[in-house]
């Protein structure tokens, strides 16, 4: 089962420092972390870590993930991730060396997701 749960992003103009901005969207992730139990957090991050779809496949039927009931990729908002979200994460993914938006990345990530779970029982969709 895959869940989608969008937080509301935080409003701002260019006179806002984009540090509060993260740190108000920061408060509300964790606070809906925190109601999720047995979890294995990946954190969306330009300085994540790559993997092609085999190796993201790879890692997703990987003993570390499989004792988690719940992998949550959390993509940020247009300014990002705040640090104390990304140093909670097992993980850091990073999809891609340019820049995409938020909206974007979701698509992206559904279909790496998917592509990973044919990968794992031999459909034939990545090949």
């Amino acid at each position: 089962d895959i869940k989608i749960h969008e937080l509301r992003e935080e409003s701002f103009d260019e006179k806002t420092k984009p540090e509060l901005v993260k740190e108000k969207e920061a408060k509300k992730i964790i606070t809906d972390l925190e109601k999720i139990k047995d979890k294995y957090i990946i954190a969306l991050d330009e300085t994540g870590k790559q993997f092609s779809s085999l190796e993201l496949a790879t890692q997703i039927k990987s003993p570390a993930f499989q004792q988690f009931n719940n992998l949550i990729f959390i993509i940020g908002g247009p300014l990002g991730l705040d640090e104390t979200v990304v140093k909670q994460a097992n993980l850091k993914l990073s999809l891609s060396k340019m820049t995409f938006t938020h909206q974007m990345i979701r698509v992206f990530l559904l279909e790496q997701i998917y592509r990973s779970m044919m990968i794992n029982t031999n459909r034939t969709y990545h090949f």
